[in-house]
């Protein structure tokens, strides 16, 4: 039976640690209602400026300052797309072998190194 080839390990295949998902849906979330706040403040200097078209920036910014909250808590309880159901995979599916590296099949016994002189 042959033996199979040596197969590495990528760190590029594992995950995002738990911390660093939870730190990046944090950050994003504090982004998110710093947009809504300023979609506050601009609405009430606009209002106190009595600026054209009023009508029309009021009803956009009350939009922002109710649909930006909605998203942000979506967005920061949710976590990263399993590896299965990522876009990117299903594209460009990459072959996984389940084997460990440098296995060697079950009938197979290691082999000695003997060091030959010349």
């Amino acid at each position: 039976m042959k033996r199979q080839a040596y197969q590495p390990i990528l760190i590029t295949d594992a995950s995002r640690s738990q911390d660093d998902q939870l730190n990046s849906r944090q950050k994003r979330y504090v982004l998110m209602m710093g947009i809504r706040v300023a979609c506050l403040v601009v609405g009430a200097i606009l209002v106190g400026v009595k600026a054209p078209l009023l009508w029309l920036w009021l009803p956009l910014l009350g939009l922002g300052m109710v649909l930006i909250p909605w998203l942000a808590v979506l967005l920061a309880n949710d976590r990263p797309p399993k590896e299965e159901h990522r876009l990117a995979n299903k594209l460009h599916p990459r072959h996984r072998d389940d084997t460990p590296p440098m296995a060697l099949a079950a009938e197979e016994p290691p082999h000695k190194v003997i060091d030959a002189e010349p």
